[in-house]
């Protein structure tokens, strides 16, 4: 496992790169027109939750502190898109019920979900078409017990 470097959330703030940051809000002003503009998921294990999707998005999360809470944000692009992070810290608990956030698994949903059981995750809604055009979905359990929704157009 590669070695975590923990940063500061103010340090991590000042990195200012587009893919990655913790929030963007003191930053940046985020279009108004985003009826989301961030998600938390909950993590009660932080590095086994990073490493998960680190391995089943194929993307480096950038781990940082806020208060008592450990952050690991997935990279986002803050001018074109929803920023998120798992967060390990009080108040925050798992669940497979509840809203569903659905990560973008990148060109391959089949890619991505051949890597979550290796990973130690669960596929619990397979590989659902979309309408034409729409791309397909499918709904996964992660390492910490959360149901998740993955989204790709092919």
């Amino acid at each position: 496992m590669r070695p975590i470097r923990r940063l500061p959330i103010d340090e991590c703030r000042n990195l200012n790169t587009p893919d990655r940051t913790l929030s963007a809000a003191p930053l940046h002003a985020l279009p108004m027109n985003r009826p989301i503009n961030w998600f938390e998921i909950p993590a009660l294990d932080l590095n086994r939750a990073s490493a998960f999707y680190e391995n089943i998005l194929a993307v480096t999360l950038n781990r940082g502190e806020e208060g008592p809470a450990s952050l690991a944000v997935f990279p986002f692009d803050r001018d074109h898109a929803t920023g998120g992070c798992l967060r390990q810290g009080p108040g925050m608990k798992p669940s497979a019920e509840g809203a569903v956030v659905y990560l973008n698994a990148g060109p391959s949903l089949d890619a991505a979900l051949a890597r979550i059981a290796p990973a130690g995750g669960s596929i619990v809604q397979p590989r659902t078409e979309l309408p034409p055009g729409v791309g397909a979905f499918a709904h996964i359990l992660d390492t910490e017990g959360n149901k998740v929704g993955l989204h790709a157009y092919a």
